[in-house]
């Protein structure tokens, strides 16, 4: 559910030219319509162009009360196709929302092209929310040290939740009755905006046009947008870019076109925020994290806010190769789908505050985590943000961060993160005097640990004798049988003389 985009090489450690990842879906992950279009007389883009009215019947009579629908919107070619297509099939008021989250480009164009398709400038809300992103979504799921299938950091998944808040917010505002977006009806995108939209507000009407519409190919779109006089970059034109991206401070992921092969190795152009393990400094370096309630409050002893810690994270650690991820994942709507991720920052946060979590947290309460992380990680990935368990479950983990207070030191090399250092001067549950292999001075009573050994034992000592008795009942029945059969037959009793 992102903006196709070329993929062409771009400085390490800068975010890429993508439009904005609330709004658009890749053609390539398309479904099917339920009744093509009839087929065009000419390979002319114009020739296939299909009228205003072509959509299905269905989703004129969906459109029935629309008033006034708030759309996820980036500016770029889907989105204000769909913007058109709201306007000519729904008869509505169209409000477009953009965001910044971090996706590296800049979004007030997004006015210009909002106000050049009739949307009223009290109508068009573009807003940056990267502070919010990172403070709100982002950290409180690093909390959890969160990965989906054990190795996604979920850097989409957790955009989609503040994305569908701020529709609503804004549908209450402008007293709208409908939110729009631009997720296919294949991803997982669909779900997570949805899912967060009815939880906030119940009664909105939620308008998915790739659900609806016939323009399923990339030929239709064009016409589409060549019929209303909408604008078309020549890289759209010529076929577009062989795979989707999306991007936000957290991430950018690829996906679809020739990555749809998951034998196929991408191109070394494709990975923008980070440079090839191989191509990375030779000279290690050293970074020092302090945290404090278990988020990352200052690098090297400098104070920052949330999203500047993780844009300094990504810089750095996009410098050293890390945080390339290429993974064939389980959608939630069932299918596999292959994606590769550049998370350069979250990687680095993840390390560390595993780190920081090893001497501030009691052994139980960290494997608890453990247990907890995967299920939290698919409630993220699924679209479950708003719901009462993942929100039971993060007042969970918010409570065992707060003695996770500390600083770690981490030495990044070639794609790698090693720990070097951890300390906690107020929270440490690390005792050198109990812990250390020199005179303890009584500290630690070793003979204590042959009670504690056998009584930890006792349970698989009963379950060994128990296995021996039977496997000896089990060698002696053969025997006996034997036994049985090597006596002599008896006698058949004399008959009875006459």
């Amino acid at each position: 559910m992102s903006k196709t985009a070329k993929a062409t090489k771009a400085p390490a450690v800068k975010a890429p030219a993508v439009k904005a990842p609330a709004a658009q879906a890749p053609v390539t992950q398309a479904p099917k319509a339920a009744q093509p279009a009839k087929s065009a007389k000419s390979v002319s883009v114009k020739a296939v162009a299909p009228a205003a009215s072509s959509a299905p019947v269905v989703a004129k009579q969906a459109g029935q009360g629309v008033k006034k629908v708030v759309l996820a919107y980036s500016g770029g070619l889907d989105t204000s196709i769909i913007l058109k297509w709201l306007q000519d099939e729904y008869g509505c008021e169209v409000v477009t929302f953009t965001a910044d989250i971090g996706q590296g480009e800049e979004i007030e164009p997004a006015r210009a092209k909002a106000l050049k398709m009739g949307i009223k400038p009290e109508n068009i809300f573009i807003e940056d929310l990267r502070e919010e992103f990172v403070r709100d979504f982002v950290f409180p799921m690093f909390r959890a040290n969160a990965l989906y299938e054990g190795e996604y950091l979920l850097g989409t998944s957790i955009a989609r939740p503040l994305i569908a808040k701020r529709l609503i917010d804004i549908a209450k505002k402008t007293k709208g009755d409908a939110i729009s977006h631009g997720a296919t009806g294949k991803g997982n995108d669909q779900v997570r905006f949805e899912l967060g939209a009815y939880a906030l507000l119940p009664g909105v009407k939620v308008i998915a046009p790739w659900r609806e519409w016939d323009l399923l190919s990339r030929e239709k779109l064009l016409a589409y947008a060549d019929k209303h006089g909408i604008p078309v970059d020549f890289k759209k034109r010529k076929g577009g870019a062989p795979y989707s991206m999306d991007a936000n401070l957290l991430h950018i992921s690829y996906e679809g076109g020739v990555l749809e092969d998951p034998n196929f190795e991408p191109e070394a152009s494709m990975w923008r925020l980070t440079v090839s393990p191989e191509k990375a400094p030779n000279k290690p370096e050293i970074i020092e994290l302090t945290y404090a309630k278990g988020d990352v409050v200052a690098i090297n002893g400098v104070k920052m806010s949330p999203a500047t810690v993780l844009t300094k994270l990504n810089e750095i650690g996009g410098k050293h190769g890390i945080g390339r991820l290429d993974k064939v994942e389980n959608r939630y709507v069932g299918m596999k789908s292959r994606g590769c991720y550049e998370t350069p920052g979250g990687t680095i946060l993840l390390s560390g505050h595993r780190a920081i979590e090893s001497i501030t947290l009691d052994r139980e309460v960290l494997a608890l985590k453990d247990d907890l992380m995967p299920r939290y990680a698919r409630m993220i990935y699924n679209g479950y943000w708003f719901s009462p368990e993942r929100e039971l479950l993060q007042g969970l983990i918010d409570k065992s961060q707060e003695t996770v207070n500390g600083t770690v030191k981490l030495k990044l090399y070639k794609g790698t993160i090693l720990v070097v250092g951890r300390e906690s001067k107020t929270d440490s549950l690390f005792d050198a005097k109990i812990s250390t292999f020199d005179d303890d001075g009584g500290a630690y009573n070793q003979a204590d640990a042959a009670g504690f050994i056998k009584l930890n034992a006792l349970r698989l000592r009963i379950g060994a004798n128990v296995k021996a008795a039977r496997a000896a009942s089990a060698k002696a029945k053969p025997v006996a049988a034997k036994k049985a059969a090597a006596k002599p037959a008896a006698k058949p009793a004399a008959k009875a003389a006459k």
